[in-house]
């Protein structure tokens, strides 16, 4: 009897719902979630179709490319120990999740009477840390139209933190000539490396900065640091080298009269000036160590 097209398709459709139902098939709402840290999450794995009674139900964790087991034998296992739960009947749930909770978790069941007998299913996690306090450099007092750095760093929050820099309280925007506040500064802001160059710093530079670390966890900052731009009194400094030159001509002048003098002639010298007196028929004269100093001594000739 031959079949009428609406019978194939009903057909068709009921081999498939036979297929089916002898196949283990899993399927995640979330196959990218991310938590904060110290937070909970679920790594979902549904069960959409099985028809064993009793699977085998077993997550791992991979991270650097290898997998360690976190459930296993219906026990929590591994890094997730005394930290996770399963919910039924396949979700995973950290209860407290930390920053080396970030990896890729895989969900797997193994239904041995379904003719499709085994489903895994990938679930990458990303665990949110907030930026610690960074660690700010300011210059304490620049000299007008010399350059200037400050530099802003943290390397605890994940992802990658965002740096924004204030003075006096105000965000100092990225470009300049957005705003009429900044129009006449000259500095970068790389928000990125946390660094605020001024290549020549105005009087109007001068004041109280910190620097904000943010990322998608929340943000911290550093206190307010004090940058004083002054002068450069260019006639007190030529008035410094002058003295200091006057000075040192007066030392020299007073050096040499004194080697003319005669002040710097050495003991040695007015020793080495005096004469031995002659010798006188028949006596000898020995002279001591101490210069001057003569000992007779008597000499007999036969």
């Amino acid at each position: 009897m031959a079949l009428t097209p609406l019978a194939c398709i009903l057909l068709l459709l009921s081999m498939q719902c036979y297929i089916s139902t002898l196949a283990v098939i899993l399927k995640t709402t979330n196959p990218k979630p991310w938590v904060n840290e110290f937070e909970s999450i679920e790594l979902s794995c549904m069960i959409e179709s099985i028809s064993t009674t009793n699977p085998r139900i077993e997550w791992k964790k991979i991270k650097m490319g290898e997998p360690s087991y976190v459930y296993f034998d219906k026990e929590i296992a591994g890094d997730l120990e005394k930290r996770a739960k399963i919910r039924e009947p396949a979700t995973l749930v950290i209860l407290n999740a930390t920053r080396a909770d970030t990896a890729d978790y895989r969900c797997e069941v193994t239904a041995p009477n379904d003719q499709k007998s085994f489903d895994e299913i990938l679930i990458s996690l990303t665990v949110r840390v907030k930026p610690v306090v960074p660690r700010c450099s300011v210059p304490k007092s620049v000299p007008v139209g010399k350059p200037a750095e400050l530099h802003c760093l943290e390397d605890e929050g994940y992802p990658k933190s965002h740096y924004q820099w204030f003075r006096n309280k105000e965000e100092i925007p990225e470009d300049p000539k957005g705003s009429p506040k900044f129009f006449n500064s000259t500095y970068t802001l790389n928000g990125e490396m946390g660094t605020l160059k001024f290549s020549a710093v105005r009087k109007e530079d001068a004041g109280e900065y910190y620097c904000r670390a943010r990322n998608e966890a929340g943000f911290s900052e550093c206190g307010p640091q004090m940058m004083e731009v002054y002068d450069i009194n260019i006639a007190g400094i030529i008035l410094g080298v002058v003295v200091v030159v006057t000075v040192l001509l007066c030392i020299t002048v007073g050096i040499f009269c004194a080697y003319k003098r005669g002040y710097f002639t050495s003991q040695k010298q007015m020793g080495n000036n005096y004469k031995t007196p002659a010798k006188g028929d028949g006596v000898d004269y020995v002279r001591t160590e101490d210069e001057g100093d003569f000992r007779h001594k008597s000499s007999f000739v036969i």
